[in-house]
């Protein structure tokens, strides 16, 4: 059925969506890479980010460090002592005791930004024992209500000349008020403070740079108070387990040498305020759950930290974005390069991936990302990318309808379907579509593999690309195997074209695809094949279909029918033409010619031509006729057959010895055709054996056959005058223009016969030991009686 040329729109359709469809992923991985690159950002997606490094936190369970010691002015100290603020003569007796013990450094997370009006001397008692110590860090805050003479809580003067040094102690609140990070150095922008923690350290270990980087003796009070505050390497806190993680001790007992001097030899101790009402408790992520801190013992965990080597930095702003795109990267190529159930593993491997690659990178480099973005947008890539697949798959299926219906291909009907359900009825009218296509395609298939004759379809190059039945048998009879992409050379290897002798398939005569070729040649069975070439082209593929006939029968056939025009006008005119000539010579010598001699002759040479033809056309009813299946008994058939050839014997003298079975010999055909059969095997025992001879004739059963054999005395049959035997019009050699009649249908009869009956002829002989031929029809059991 011819179509007209369809639009370039429709031709081009699937191409196109499929062009739409990589433009719509490469804007959706702009929209989310550039969100990504957004939300990986500092201070976006704080809360998320912060849950996640709780949940590290709790993953990775760091010892408190033995060298860290906490004094703290608790509710019992406050009870002994009186009321805040203490007398700075108290402090300078704490700052005197622990320093006896030779301590590391020591930490006062105490506010010393006012001179003591009631005690002025305490000031310098203080200065005093903290200069004795060297080994003081007073800390700074910021003014969270700054004034223009004070943007900065400094201590005194005195206590600033007297101090080891200065260091911060402000730790920064997250979105949802926990304290997780704080920041290595703030304060003035040209000369910031090392946290107090870290400042601690430094005066055991001043070698690291972050540790040079602070270390000065501050002096000009005016660049103490610059107004700019800043604030750079934030760093999240090894927090450590334990309640209490540090050893602590009570401000009264260390106070009145409850605790010995000896207790602070080699730590780093830090003195600090807990008690309710002196001190704000801040929530901090603990290592099993989520509770209060005071600031001194957060700067314990700063300090543990530090000692230990435990904190981790936070990631510069773009390698945290680097961090986060380069996962939503891989999920989106993994979008649009696999199915969905794929799709979906690679994004929960990516996200898994992403989790665990933070967590390894804070645990064993000190690095700390913020992996949120990346699973949000990972988690928003799924179903926005499968959205615009599934819109773009209604698109498709759309497209499709309208292509398949202007192709002419009747729709089926399709079942009612709940109102609104718009993808799931283009699902089922395309599915409807494409049975009725794989329908087709399976009749054309099986078609095809269904041909009687060898066919092959195959590529431009020559390579197979399907094959039916019979080109599968038919390569079993030349002995070779066929597959797939095989070469049509290797099937067709030694066929030869008849007349030119040149090979059959010829890969340059069929490369240009542009006519159908016809060849007939000759494979190496010697049979005769007739090669059919139709190029094909569908699409973009081309190819040829071939066919491979079989005509050795035709080629037979019509041998047989040159042999029959043979005998028509040989075998048949020359007797009428004697006959003519008998006549002709009584009209000229009439007087001297005896009347009864032209009349035999005439009668001599009627006979020889209604035999021939007698035989031609039994022959020729034989081969297409169907014999009738009626219960015969052969050795009745041999008794009828033996009396129509005792004249033929007689006029010879030759002696027919008959052997009958005893048992009857039941099988089931055509008695006429049978009998015929018989007649023409013992006619021709009497023709070919000698003059006076004997003609052996028998009836046995063997493998569930009777067996009808016929032997002579004559000179016998060559080796390979038996292999053509059975040919119609085919006669020895020997007796080629000899005085013994005949034009070889005989034999042919008997062979027709034989096959018609689900039978078989064959011949035993040797030159000069005569010949002996086998009737064998399959015996039947015997009829019932009526």
């Amino acid at each position: 059925m011819n179509h007209p040329t369809q639009p370039f729109w429709k031709r081009w359709c699937p191409r196109a969506l499929h062009v739409s469809l990589t433009v719509e992923w490469l804007c959706m991985s702009a929209l989310l890479l550039g969100l990504v690159l957004w939300l990986s950002g500092p201070g976006q997606l704080a809360r998320a980010n912060g849950w996640m490094q709780d949940v590290a936190s709790r993953l990775q369970v760091h010892a408190a460090s033995p060298d860290v010691v906490l004094v703290v002015a608790d509710e019992r100290s406050v009870s002994a002592i009186g009321r805040w603020p203490w007398r700075r003569a108290l402090h300078a007796q704490l700052v005197r005791h622990i320093s006896a013990g030779r301590p590391q450094s020591v930490g006062m997370d105490i506010l010393f930004t006012e001179p003591d009006l009631d005690y002025p001397q305490d000031d310098l008692l203080l200065a005093q024992a903290i200069a004795a110590s060297g080994r003081v860090v007073l800390p700074v805050m910021p003014n969270f209500y700054p004034t223009a003479d004070q943007p900065t809580l400094l201590p005194l003067p005195e206590l600033v000349q007297a101090a080891a040094g200065l260091a911060h102690v402000h730790l920064p609140r997250d979105a949802d008020g926990s304290i997780r990070s704080f920041y290595a150095l703030e304060g003035p922008s040209a000369a910031p403070w090392l946290h107090l923690g870290l400042a601690m350290r430094c005066l055991e270990q001043p070698a690291p740079a972050l540790c040079q980087r602070s270390a000065r003796k501050p002096e000009p009070t005016a660049h103490l108070n610059a107004p700019t505050w800043a604030r750079s390497q934030p760093m999240h806190i090894a927090f450590t387990d334990g309640q209490p993680p540090f050893t602590t001790y009570a401000y009264i007992d260390v106070l009145r040498g409850t605790i010995p001097a000896s207790a602070f030899r080699n730590k780093h101790v830090v003195v600090g305020v807990t008690a309710t009402g002196l001190s704000t408790p801040m929530v901090t992520p603990g290592a099993h759950a989520q509770h209060a801190s005071y600031n001194v013992e957060l700067i314990g965990h700063v300090l543990s930290g530090d000692l230990q080597g435990n904190h981790t930095a936070s990631a510069s702003p773009w390698a945290n974005r680097a961090f986060n795109a380069l996962p939503v990267l891989l999920a989106l190529v993994a979008l649009g390069l696999c199915g969905p159930s794929m799709a979906l593993l690679s994004g929960v491997i990516l996200g898994a991936l992403t989790v665990l690659t933070a967590w390894i990178a804070a645990a064993g480099w000190q690095v700390a990302f913020s992996p949120a973005a990346a699973l949000l947008v990972i988690l928003l890539a799924y179903p926005l990318w499968s959205w615009r697949r599934l819109d773009a798959a209604a698109r498709f299926l759309n497209q499709s309808m309208r292509h398949l219906q202007d192709q002419g291909l009747p729709m089926l009907a399709t079942r009612n379907l709940p109102a609104g359900d718009f993808l799931q009825h283009r699902i089922q009218a395309v599915e409807h579509a494409s049975e009725q296509l794989r329908q087709l395609h399976q009749f054309v298939t099986e078609t095809l593999l269904q041909l009687p004759s060898a066919t092959l379809a195959c590529d431009s190059a020559g390579h197979i690309l399907l094959a039916n039945s019979a080109a599968h048998r038919y390569a079993t009879t030349l002995g070779r195997n066929l597959q797939q992409h095989q070469p049509v050379a290797d099937l067709l290897e030694g066929s030869m074209e008849r007349g030119t002798l040149q090979p059959l398939w010829d890969a340059q005569a069929l490369a240009p695809l542009d006519q159908a070729i016809q060849r007939e040649g000759i494979d190496i069975l010697q049979n005769s094949l007739l090669m059919l070439c139709q190029p094909f082209r569908v699409g973009a593929q081309t190819g040829w279909l071939i066919s491979l006939v079989d005509i050795s029968d035709m080629r037979q056939a019509l041998a047989q029918r040159d042999e029959a025009m043979h005998f028509i006008s040989h075998d048949i005119r020359a007797p009428i033409g004697a006959i003519l000539t008998v006549l002709e010579m009584e009209q000229h010598f009439g007087k001297d010619t005896a009347s009864p001699l032209l009349l035999e002759r005439i009668e001599r040479y009627a006979r020889s031509s209604l035999a021939l033809a007698d035989d031609f056309v039994h022959l020729a009813r034989a081969q297409h006729a169907q014999a009738k299946r009626q219960p015969v008994e052969l050795g009745q058939v041999m008794d009828h057959a033996l009396d129509d050839t005792w004249a033929a014997a007689q006029a010879r003298f030759v002696h027919l010895d008959w052997m009958p079975q005893e048992a009857e010999a039941w099988i089931a055909g055509d008695a006429s055709m049978l009998r015929r059969a018989c007649v023409n095997l013992i006619s021709n025992a009497i023709k070919y054996g000698p003059v006076e001879g004997t003609v052996f004739c028998t009836l046995t059963l063997a493998d569930a056959h009777w067996v009808v054999a016929v032997r002579d005395e004559g000179e016998g049959i060559s080796a390979q005058e038996q292999a053509r035997l059975f040919a119609p019009f085919t006669r020895q050699q020997q007796h080629e223009g000899s005085s013994i009649q005949g034009i070889g249908l005989g034999l042919a009869y008997v062979h027709t016969v034989a096959l018609q009956h689900g039978g078989s002829i064959s011949v035993s002989s040797q030159v000069g030991a005569g010949a002996t031929f086998s009737l064998h029809i399959p015996a039947t059991q015997a009829p019932n009686p009526a």
